[in-house]
């Protein structure tokens, strides 16, 4: 059931979506505008805003988001996500405030978001805790927002590709998160007010470096964050950054599960992993090495 659900646009028309109630159950089952276009909630509860041809870029498959749920299920990454949680905190104590995670795969950094401010939140002025937060998750993997639905109930999860249009209106997010997902500066700008927070979260040098060879796994580009934020001038400022070590103790199918998750994941399978990974003693050792870059937007946007 949804806890307050945004201003959502039409992907084809632009004019606002409204929900479709069932049978006084308080849940949607469907999104419809003015024109008569209308979007059913899946029997997940997720809803399906692409259009026309969809989208061009190759989403995670079923066993990838199985992958990416059993290991960040197992708390590997929690330190990461209380992390993010705390970062987007002070942007969302507002009275009404709405938070877009964009690239939401499983929902997990967004469910940590709203247990922050669910634990936080509830006894300030202007909230009730994650009551009062409108969460959207936005992923193009219909697998992966099968799980979102289901984690994040109270958050609305729609399949959309970041590269279009986002069916939000222009100024009206208060935080937009993005965790190993791609980045449109130009649509995150024109969704996020003037006082609002772009979180991205990128690998750093040496991140799963024990395994990353191994498995499979892309290296860490040394130019990362100098990229970041050249990708961002313009609309973008960076105001701040955070460094999170977290020192695992990975099984082997932790291990399989971490490569599997990722984008390796479209070019590899269990059983290719497992021959690979084929000698691997009980516990392997592994250091997770990530950045939080909080940026703000620029007062002179780009054209």
């Amino acid at each position: 059931m949804l806890s307050r659900l945004p201003v959502l646009l039409c992907p084809v028309c632009r004019q606002d979506l409204q929900p479709v109630g069932d049978g006084g159950t308080g849940r949607v089952r469907a999104l419809a505008c003015r024109e008569r276009h209308s979007f059913d909630a899946a029997r997940q509860g997720y809803f399906n805003l692409l259009v026309g041809k969809g989208t061009a870029f190759e989403s995670d498959t079923a066993e990838m988001v199985a992958a990416r749920a059993a290991f960040l299920d197992a708390g590997h990454y929690r330190p990461l996500a209380e992390a993010l949680a705390r970062a987007a905190e002070p942007a969302l104590n507002g009275p009404a405030p709405t938070v877009l995670d964009s690239g939401t795969g499983t929902g997990h950094y967004l469910r940590a978001v709203l247990d922050y401010l669910d634990d936080h939140l509830k006894n300030r002025e202007h909230g009730d805790g994650a009551d009062g937060v409108a969460a959207v998750g936005l992923d193009i993997s219909k697998f992966a927002l099968r799980r979102a639905a289901k984690l994040n109930p109270e958050a609305i999860n729609l399949v959309g590709d970041v590269w279009q249009p986002l069916p939000l209106p222009d100024a009206a997010v208060d935080v937009v998160t993005v965790v190993f997902a791609p980045r449109s500066a130009a649509e995150f700008a024109r969704v996020l007010k003037p006082s609002g927070r772009l979180i991205v979260v990128t690998p750093r040098a040496g991140h799963l470096g024990e395994i990353a060879s191994r498995a499979g796994m892309l290296g860490i580009d040394p130019g990362k964050d100098e990229r970041l934020v050249d990708a961002l001038a313009g609309r973008f400022s960076p105001l701040s950054t955070q460094d999170i070590d977290v020192d695992l103790s990975l099984s082997p199918e932790d291990v399989a599960n971490l490569a599997l998750m990722g984008p390796a994941g479209h070019h590899t399978d269990r059983a290719t992993l497992t021959e690979r990974l084929a000698g691997l003693t009980q516990t392997t050792r592994v250091s997770a090495r990530f950045r939080i870059s909080i940026f703000v937007p620029s007062e002179i946007p780009a054209p």
